[in-house]
């Protein structure tokens, strides 16, 4: 942390006007009592696991995760397939690798996971006509009919947390942020 941003964030917040009444002839409770020196706040520790990005990311996406299995259990899905099968609802077939790049996976884990579903009977695979070397996962019947099942899935998950749209949306998008930034940052460490 740079000094200036090590004073931005250790700075005392200005105390707000005193409101009339028994409490205005009490001194703030952010100033030391009459006769000791004020002490600035400590330092903010940034190896403080408290303050760590990862450790609020990882374990809202685990408890998010743990949130959707019930969810899912009546379609047989764990929280990666059901992505899989998001991504195949809303693209239509896709090579293994386009379903790879959506999921934000590598083609060797994006290919178990579609065997998985094969095995279920919700997708096949097979050589893309346009070419040969590619994998082409299309849904079969059974997989497109689950979609009507699965349909009050998300509205089900913003009911059960008790979240609003607008909640939803702003989560989505710092995840999404956060999610491009560590992309750029590994592209420029090349």
């Amino acid at each position: 942390m740079t000094r200036s941003a090590e004073q931005a964030a250790t700075a005392p917040v200005a105390a707000e006007p005193a409101a009339a009444g028994p409490a205005a002839d009490l001194p703030p409770a952010d100033l030391p009592p009459a006769g000791l020196p004020a002490v600035d706040p400590p330092a903010v520790d940034p190896l403080a696991v408290e303050a760590q990005v990862c450790l609020a990311m990882s374990a809202a996406a685990r408890a998010l995760v743990a949130f959707y299995r019930p969810l899912l259990e009546p379609l047989g899905l764990t929280h990666p397939q059901y992505l899989a099968m998001l991504a195949l609802w809303q693209h239509g077939d896709l090579t293994l690798k386009a379903l790879a790049a959506l999921l934000h996976l590598e083609p060797a884990t994006t290919s178990p996971l579609v065997r998985r579903l094969e095995a279920l009977g919700l997708v096949e695979r097979a050589r893309d006509g346009a070419d040969e070397r590619a994998l082409a996962i299309r849904l079969t019947d059974a997989g497109r009919a689950m979609r009507g099942r699965a349909v009050g899935i998300p509205a089900a998950m913003v009911d059960g947390l008790r979240l609003d749209l607008g909640q939803v949306a702003q989560v989505r998008e710092a995840a999404q942020l956060l999610l491009a930034a560590c992309e750029d940052a590994e592209t420029r460490r090349g």
